[in-house]
């Protein structure tokens, strides 16, 4: 269920025309900016885009940078990306324009997403960046922690509903005897979670649980070593990813970042706009009924300015 609220029909022209009076003069109507851009879908923004190129000779993508800043402006810059652009965007700034790694939005994305919707994210990476995603993430991720998430980005998961019980047993046992030696990073561990389909593993999981009384996440806790840290704690995201519900997966996600003592604005930008045209109607209602707060209410509290107007609109609450 989506958030965002656009016309049926609209004018590219006009509204070309209006983005290029908004960023003309002495200072820059943000709010002009976002009653135009927060009411558009993807086709629409995509048309705009190419108008406004058209009428002044001008990237709008370029524009709105200039004029922009801060979290406001890359909130815009990639509600206005097409969707799989945005995506490669975000794999990105993941993995090279971050002080430490990223890998819960490579995670998210690799194991959210059908394989088909993300090799076809991949091939937008490598389109425009010339160069792989593997490559990228070899060159920027060093141990047990890049293994780990080659083997997750790099591999074409059955998307079938087929269980396997014997195979659930075995492999759950295999998890189990490694969890026991403290072998967290051992090579059957990487190979089950990171190949597996997501229909099987949620059934070795839950095998596992039933077995053992406990959830493999429980055992997987940090052990002081940096890189073991990352390790666990991308393992842990993987599993979440692929056992959750997405929209319970994205609204504990933004909980999280809603809640931290500075706001993780990165993570709540990423949610908002990644989900406003799909399920972020969904996601509002499970953060409602896990917090007894809305949304709306929490984005008034946590962020401000042309920034918080802009997601609020998003979530469907501005005009």
């Amino acid at each position: 269920m989506a958030t965002l609220i656009c016309p049926e029909e609209y004018s590219p022209v006009t509204d070309a025309e209006a983005i290029r009076k908004a960023c003309k003069g002495w200072g820059t109507d943000e709010k002009a900016l976002i009653s135009i851009l927060g009411h558009r879908n993807a086709s629409q923004r995509k048309i705009i885009r190419k108008t406004y190129e058209e009428m002044y000779n001008e990237d709008l993508m370029k524009r709105l940078e200039s004029e922009l800043s801060g979290h406001f402006e890359k909130a815009v810059y990639r509600w206005m990306l097409d969707p799989q652009e945005r995506d490669a965007v975000i794999l990105h700034v993941a993995i090279k324009e971050k002080p430490i790694l990223d890998y819960t939005s490579i995670i998210e994305l690799s194991c959210i997403y059908s394989p088909h919707d993300f090799l076809s994210v991949k091939c937008t990476y490598q389109a425009r960046y010339k160069r792989s995603l593997e490559e990228d993430l070899a060159q920027h991720c060093t141990g047990e922690l890049r293994k780990l998430l080659l083997s997750v980005v790099g591999t074409y998961r059955y998307a079938g509903d087929e269980i396997d019980v014997k195979l659930a047993k075995s492999e759950a046992d295999v998890i189990y005897n490694a969890i026991k030696s403290k072998e967290f990073n051992h090579e059957e561990i990487v190979r089950i979670i990171t190949t597996r389909s997501k229909t099987q593993l949620r059934a070795t999981l839950n095998r596992y649980k039933d077995d053992y009384a406990s959830s493999l996440t429980k055992y997987l806790r940090d052990d002081g070593e940096k890189t073991a840290n990352a390790f666990l704690g991308a393992l842990r995201t993987i599993i979440r990813c692929i056992t959750y519900d997405p929209q319970a997966y994205y609204e504990k996600v933004i909980r999280r970042a809603l809640m931290k003592s500075g706001t993780d604005e990165a993570s709540v930008t990423r949610v908002i706009v990644s989900r406003a045209e799909n399920d972020l109607g969904v996601i509002k209602e499970l953060y409602y009924k896990r917090n007894s707060v809305s949304l709306d209410h929490a984005i008034s509290k946590h962020t401000s300015g042309d920034y918080m107007n802009f997601l609020l609109t998003l979530l469907g609450n501005k005009k």
